[in-house]
Formats: structure tokens, sequence, C-alpha cells
């Protein structure tokens, strides 16, 4: 079953997200990039409010891929407390030694993320590296937010070959991107783990606004729809 993971940048709006029953509550601060970081104390404070009864992710920002600023990044949010710690996996840079550097992290099962951007053209052949340097997921988004959601940039064939892949290797998978309302139908049938979601969860979709509470309920209503209606169609198949 596919879940739904909200990103937020406080307490209040984790709290917002919390009582909406959103799967995954993920911390990140929009207004400093795609996978902008929020401060660590914002960060230790909404895990102390959350307090396990969901699931909590964090980003470590927009960092370039060199393998002494990502380890560093990664061991201190590690020491917040969040559940998921996702590292975008930006274009250039040292990807081979950032990975290298990072296993070590991986093995002592910190649970690490992988964040690939449909719009840079990723070569998926890194997922099963991935897998083999200790990360727990991968999940698609998107770097620039101007060029439209994850099915405007990246073919249908390619995300289920993304989610596939993903599977294949016993990973959490998850599809974000600027994601709307009327991608849910779609993107539910390819059955990654989670979709992401922030603008389309925000006033008038601004990522960088304050949450809305009516989208939150729209998109995680259009999830449970499409949910049920997807259960439907597999037990008219075994009929």
């Amino acid at each position: 079953m596919t879940g739904m993971l909200a990103s937020v940048n406080s307490i209040a709006e984790a709290l917002l997200v919390l009582n909406a029953g959103v799967d995954i509550i993920d911390l990140k601060q929009p207004a400093l990039g795609a996978l902008g970081a929020l401060e660590l104390d914002d960060v230790k404070q909404i895990v102390a409010v959350i307090a396990g009864r969901r699931p909590v992710s964090a980003t470590i920002g927009d960092l370039p891929m060199q393998p002494e600023v990502i380890f560093n990044a990664v061991h201190t949010m590690a020491e917040t407390g969040v559940d998921y710690i996702k590292i975008g996996f930006f274009p250039g840079d040292d990807w081979a030694g950032t990975l290298k550097k990072l296993s070590s992290v991986a093995l002592q099962k910190q649970a690490l993320i992988a964040v690939l951007f449909a719009d840079a053209q990723p070569d998926l052949t890194i997922i099963a590296t991935l897998k083999s340097s200790g990360f727990a997921g991968v999940m698609l988004d998107t770097m620039d937010k101007q060029q439209g959601s994850l099915t405007q940039v990246m073919t249908a064939q390619q995300i289920v070959q993304f989610v596939y892949q993903a599977k294949e290797l016993q990973l959490l998978c998850g599809l974000a991107g600027s994601l709307r309302l009327m991608d849910i139908p779609e993107l539910m049938t390819y059955q990654a783990d989670y979709l992401g979601f922030r603008g389309a969860l925000c006033q008038e979709h601004n990522r960088v606004g304050q949450l809305n509470q009516i989208a939150v309920q729209a998109i995680n209503l259009a999830m449970q729809a499409a949910s049920e209606e997807s259960a439907l169609e597999s037990i008219k198949l075994t009929i």
C-alpha cells in the first residue's frame, strides 16, 4: 500500500499533518532549496513532539556531493533522532567517494534515503550501488520546481522502471517532485511505498508558504480513494 509523506517546516505544521493521518512526516525548509534543511534545534523539537507516533524523515540540505561534507551533515542529523535521513544526489562532484564514506554510517543502521532528481536524468543503475552501500531507500524528486511535476519531467515508463528496480532490491521507494492532486491516480498504480507532497498541501500551491488544512485533507482523501479503487480492481482480477 502506498503511503503519504508530507513535508513540514515547523511544529505547527508537523502536528497538522499528524492529525490528518499522514504516514511519514518529512522535515525540510523549502525556502532554502529543493532539499533545504531545517535548523537542527527545530528538528529535535519536532522529533520530541511527534514522539514516535509517526516515522520522521529529514533532509540534510542542498549540499555538494563531497564525502566529508555529506558525511558530517549525516552524522550531525543522525543525532537528532529522526528515523530517516534524506541525501540529495545532485549532479556532479564525487558520488562514488561519498557512497564509500557513507557506507560506514549505513552499516551502523542509520536509515539513509537517497534522493535522485528526475529533471537531471539520473542513471538508475546507481540504485544497485545504493543498496550495496547500505542505503535503506531511494526516491525520485525534482530540483527545479518550475519545470512541473514528476510526471511532466519523467515518462511513465521511466518511473515504473525506477519503482521496479528499487523494489527488486528491497529498498524503500518514494516518488515526489511538485506532485499534484491530478497525479495521484496514475502514480498510485505504480505501487511505490509512498508519495511525497509539499506544494500541493500549501496555500495557493506555494511550497514556501504555510500548509493548508483543507489541501492536506484533499490529498489524503484522493490517495485513499485511489488505494480503494486499486484494491477493487485487484479483487475483480481474482474473480
